[in-house]
C-alpha cells in the first residue's frame, strides 16, 4: 500500500517533469531584432531552471522515496531514470552554453554602443570567439545555434548603425 502511494507520487513528478522537458524543447519565439545578449539571458534562465530541478531530484526526500521504490522493484523507476537523465543532459547543455556565451559577453556592450567604424575593430575578435565556440562546444556547435547567434549579432550591429544614423 505504501509502495502504491509512493508510485502515485512519483508518477505525478514524472508527468510534471515531462511537461517541463516538453516546454523546454518547443520553438523559441523571439522578436526579429533582438541582440546576442538575449541569447545569454535565455541560457542563464534555462540553466537556473534545470539546476533547480536537479537540486530537487537529488534532494534527500526524493532519494528516500526512490530507494524505497528500488527495494520494492517498482516499474515506475525506469521512466524516472530516463527523465533524470534527460534533465541532467538539459542542465549540462545550459551550463555549457552559458560558459561559452559568457566569452562573447565582452563584445556585446561595444557592439551596442560603438560607432559603425569603432564597431569594426571588434569584429575579428568576435568572429574568432564564435569560431572557438563552434569548434569546442559540446552542445552549441549546431547550425541552428550558430545561425541564431550570428543573426542576433547582426541584429545588434544593424540596430547600432540605425541609432548612429538617426543621431548623426
Amino acid at each position: 500500500e505504501v509502495t502504491e502511494k509512493l508510485e502515485e507520487v512519483v508518477m505525478i513528478w514524472i508527468k510534471q517533469l515531462r511537461q517541463v522537458i516538453m516546454e523546454s524543447e518547443q520553438m523559441r519565439r523571439e522578436a526579429d531584432d533582438i541582440g546576442p545578449s538575449a541569447e545569454l539571458e535565455y541560457w542563464k534562465t534555462r540553466m537556473s531552471s534545470f539546476n533547480s530541478l536537479l537540486d530537487e531530484i537529488r534532494s534527500s526526500r526524493v532519494k528516500k522515496i526512490i530507494s524505497i521504490l528500488q527495494a520494492a522493484r517498482s516499474k515506475t523507476l525506469k521512466q524516472w531514470k530516463e527523465l533524470d537523465g534527460s534533465i541532467t543532459i538539459a542542465a549540462n547543455e545550459a551550463k555549457d552554453n552559458v560558459r561559452y556565451l559568457y566569452t562573447l559577453d565582452k563584445f556585446f556592450s561595444p557592439l551596442a554602443k560603438a560607432s559603425p567604424v569603432t564597431m569594426m575593430e571588434y569584429i575579428p575578435s568576435l568572429m574568432n570567439t564564435v569560431c572557438m565556440i563552434y569548434c569546442t562546444s559540446l552542445y552549441y556547435n549546431t547550425s541552428e545555434c550558430m545561425t541564431s547567434l550570428l543573426l542576433k549579432i547582426t541584429n545588434q550591429m544593424i540596430n547600432t548603425c540605425k541609432t548612429y544614423l538617426c543621431e548623426g
